[in-house]
């Protein structure tokens, strides 16, 4: 599955941002290093601030919407009646 990249609001950089779940239209920024991480920091490691931040995802990652099959008056479009099943 190929993931949308995200700008991090922090460092600038085009991150992965992977769905987070039970929030459609969310994502989290994957863990990320900060620019001149070993400069600064040596062998240790360090996560950008932006990093697991959630985001908005791009349009195209949105979740689909169903639409109502079953109208309330118990027929499908199609005007067949429907049998409850229990």
């Amino acid at each position: 599955m190929k993931l949308p990249r995200i700008e991090c609001q922090d460092c600038r950089r085009h991150i992965a941002a992977g769905p987070v779940a039970g929030r459609p239209g969310k994502g989290r920024l994957w863990r990320h290093d900060p620019p001149q991480r070993r400069t600064l920091y040596g062998t240790a490691l360090v996560s950008c601030p932006g990093s697991l931040a959630i985001v908005d995802l791009p349009l195209p990652a949105r979740q689909m919407e169903l639409p109502d099959l079953v109208d309330t008056a118990g027929t499908d479009p199609d005007g067949m009646d429907t049998v409850p099943l229990f």
